[in-house]
């Protein structure tokens, strides 16, 4: 939503130095954040009832990924960040001057969602968050043949869609068990 919504009012701000630093918030949101998705994943593992997740290493693990990854993104892309302006399909928005591929960060983080995916299909028979992270990893991948970035949005959207839903069932199942 916040990265979204700074590049929907980039047209109205205008470009300057307001617009340059609302951007780069978009960027360290994206460094502090996402990574959390580690700590999210690690969670569902255990609410399913892996036995290795119980485990008291198994969550200061979850947690030192987690601030590795956090660490990496604002080492290799956030810290020394250089921005340029750029009109995208009648937006306005300030974009890293260095060209890189798909964020290795994400693709990273990717893993744990995946494993967390695995497990809940075969604890809880939900496939939600396993298709929902090939999905967004396919979609990181395989080139798509659209002029526009909303392509990577949507794959970003069903990927949180997949994530909310299964969140909601592993905590609905474990609720309910313990009635």
């Amino acid at each position: 939503i916040w990265d979204n919504g700074i590049i929907g009012l980039g047209r109205w701000i205008g470009e300057g130095r307001l617009l340059e630093q609302l951007n780069l918030s978009r960027y360290w949101v994206h460094a502090l954040a996402t990574p959390l998705l580690t700590l999210v994943s690690f969670d569902l593992i255990r609410r399913s009832g892996s036995a290795w997740a119980r485990k008291p290493g198994a969550a200061w693990g979850a947690w030192l990924v987690t601030v590795l990854l956090i660490v990496l993104e604002v080492v290799t892309v956030t810290m020394d960040l250089s921005l340029a302006p750029s009109h995208q399909y009648g937006a306005l928005r300030y974009v890293s001057t260095e060209s890189s591929g798909p964020p290795l960060m994400v693709m990273i983080v990717l893993v744990p969602l995946l494993l967390a995916g695995v497990t809940v299909w075969r604890r809880e028979r939900s496939p939600l968050l396993f298709i929902g992270t090939i999905l967004m990893a396919a979609g990181s991948a395989i080139p798509i043949p659209v002029e526009s970035s909303v392509v990577t949005n949507v794959f970003e959207l069903l990927l949180l869609l997949t994530l909310w839903l299964t969140v909601r069932k592993v905590m609905n199942a474990r609720t309910l068990s313990f009635r």
